[in-house]
Formats: C-alpha cells, sequence, structure tokens
C-alpha cells in the first residue's frame, strides 16, 4: 500500500475554504502517492477507500464539465460502472448517488459501444441530441452534486485514517 501523506497545514488551509477544497485536498494527495497515473498497477497500492474518492474525481469532474456522455465518450466509463464504485458510495450513506450511478449503469450498458468511439468534435457534440435518456442523470448530478460533496467531506472528515496520514 502506498503510504498517502497530507500536511497539517494544506489540510487547515483546505478546510478554511471550504468543502470542495477539503475534498480536493485528499484527492491531490493520493494523485501525488501515485505518481499522478490512474492505472491497474497504481490503483492496487491504494485502499477501497482511496479509489471510490478518486472514482468520485472522476465522476465530478466529467459530469460537471459534459455530463455522463462525455465520462463514457472519455473513456471512463468502466472504472465507474464496472467497479463496485455505486455499492462503495451506498456504503459511505450515499444512497442517491448510488441509486444514479446504477441508473447511469443501465444506459451504459445499452449505448457505450456508440459513445466511446472515436469522433469528430461535431459528431461529439451531436451525441448528446442522440441520447437524451442521459439529461435526468446530468440535471440530477449538477442538482445534488454540492449536497454529495458535503457528504463526502463528512465521510472524509469521519474516517481521516482511511484517506491519508496527516503530518
Amino acid at each position: 500500500m502506498k503510504e498517502v501523506i497530507i500536511s497539517d497545514a494544506v489540510l487547515r488551509k483546505a478546510a478554511g475554504e471550504g468543502m470542495d477544497a477539503f475534498v480536493g485536498a485528499f484527492v491531490n494527495a493520493i494523485k501525488e502517492a501515485i505518481g499522478g497515473q490512474l492505472t491497474a498497477e497504481t490503483l492496487g497500492e491504494l485502499n477501497s477507500d482511496q479509489i471510490t474518492l478518486l472514482a468520485w474525481d472522476v465522476l465530478h469532474e466529467e459530469v460537471m464539465d459534459g455530463g455522463f456522455i462525455q465520462l463514457i465518450h472519455n473513456g471512463y466509463g468502466p472504472f465507474i460502472f464496472k467497479n463496485p464504485f455505486a455499492k462503495a458510495v451506498k456504503l459511505w450513506g450515499m444512497r442517491d448517488l448510488s441509486k444514479l450511478v446504477y441508473n447511469g449503469h443501465t444506459l451504459y450498458a445499452k449505448y457505450h459501444e456508440a459513445l466511446e468511439k472515436d469522433c469528430t468534435d461535431e459528431e461529439f457534440m451531436a451525441l448528446f441530441e442522440q441520447y437524451p435518456e442521459f439529461d435526468d442523470l446530468d440535471d440530477e448530478f449538477v442538482e445534488e452534486e454540492e449536497a454529495w460533496t458535503a457528504e463526502i467531506a463528512r465521510y472524509i472528515d469521519e474516517h481521516i485514517e482511511r484517506f491519508g496520514k496527516i503530518e
């Protein structure tokens, strides 16, 4: 297991800046510990909570930027939908997020081949019109993102030793 170290000063500063910065401080420390490379090998060096937090970060960044279609198109579908991410966040007490991911998995299974194909920017933009089933998932994610980030920050705070060593 990789030792994830986060400085007390960085953590205090992040906590003062709010929940996004607090969560981000742990995400950054985990990424730094694995050399910034999310691979099968580096995932094997992390515990399940650290992997779940990295999956949240990927989900959050991709969906907030371009929705579930972008997440799948950029190749993150297997990481989110073929791993126990939904189950893990459910164990963290986040039933609504878990449900959203399970609903996303249903659409992923149905459409991933078409969404993962290489395409031009114009063809990519057309995917949003071709697959409107993702709109409700995207909307729910955006509506709940702040509350979910707060729940994740609270979970990290209550289980801090699972995410890193404070020095």
